[in-house]
């Protein structure tokens, strides 16, 4: 039997390849995001029968609203949602930061991701589906710049938790996936476009591809249904963690 997976964020990076995925192992795909000549594309490639798209604004709840209701019989019973629409914007400290940079992150990583899961319960209870948050490292190792970054993410760790507890005896799995380094349009976002600091960042790293987060979605989705992955962190092996930041007093 054909499974319905809907993944938002379906325009770049983890949500595209993810479609790419899903879609090419058969699975029906609605693929969600803001810009709709790339969802287009999404369609030519695999077809109106595999790929439906639905463009809006995660940060608008009538957007999200009235998309849902476009759904056609076909998409309607969807087995796995993947929460992957999100971004960073910005990389100053928290007393230089732009607030309506954090409260567009706010708006996108946590309150659109509630309000489409939310929306979305109901079916995904009546089919024992599953659904996969995608958190970051962010939300547990924080960094100087990752502030409110950080904290959308830790929010998105913590609430796969809490549905993991509430959706007890449905059937339902959660998991929180929370990838490291990764090159994708990430950092092009978060720093307005600049190439160089995304080039500079990823140069040398081997960072992970958004194929290698793809294929772990897949893997997640396609376990038994009687496993759940609460949550799994992922990093390329170049990546690790650092010393502590220690403060002298009287340093320059």
């Amino acid at each position: 039997m054909t499974k319905t997976a809907m993944i938002t964020g379906a325009t770049a990076g983890f949500g595209a390849a993810a479609v790419r995925r899903f879609a090419s192992a058969g699975w029906r795909v609605i693929a969600t995001g803001r810009r709709a000549d790339r969802l287009k594309k999404l369609v030519e490639e695999f077809g109106t029968d595999k790929v439906f798209t639905l463009a809006f604004d995660m940060r608008k709840p009538d957007a999200i609203e009235a998309a849902l209701a476009t759904l056609p019989e076909s998409f309607r019973k969807i087995d796995l949602l993947i929460n992957n629409a999100g971004l960073a914007l910005g990389t100053a400290p928290a007393q230089k930061a732009d607030l309506a940079q954090w409260n567009q992150m706010i708006e996108t990583n946590v309150t659109g991701l509630v309000t489409i899961t939310h929306k979305l319960l109901a079916t995904l209870i009546a089919q024992k589906g599953a659904i996969i948050n995608i958190s970051s490292v962010a939300a547990s190792y924080p960094y100087p710049g990752g502030n409110v970054y950080g904290g959308t993410k830790a929010f998105v760790a913590q609430f796969s938790l809490g549905l993991r507890s509430d959706l007890h005896g449905t059937g339902v799995r959660v998991t929180s996936v929370e990838p490291g380094m990764a090159e994708t349009e990430f950092t092009l976002v978060r720093t307005s476009g600049n190439q160089t600091v995304s080039d500079n960042l990823y140069k040398g790293a081997n960072p992970m591809t958004a194929e290698n987060v793809a294929e772990t979605l897949f893997w997640i989705a396609t376990l038994p249904p009687h496993m759940n992955i609460n949550r799994i962190e992922m990093m390329p092996v170049n990546q690790s963690f650092s010393p502590f930041q220690v403060h002298r007093e009287g340093a320059a």
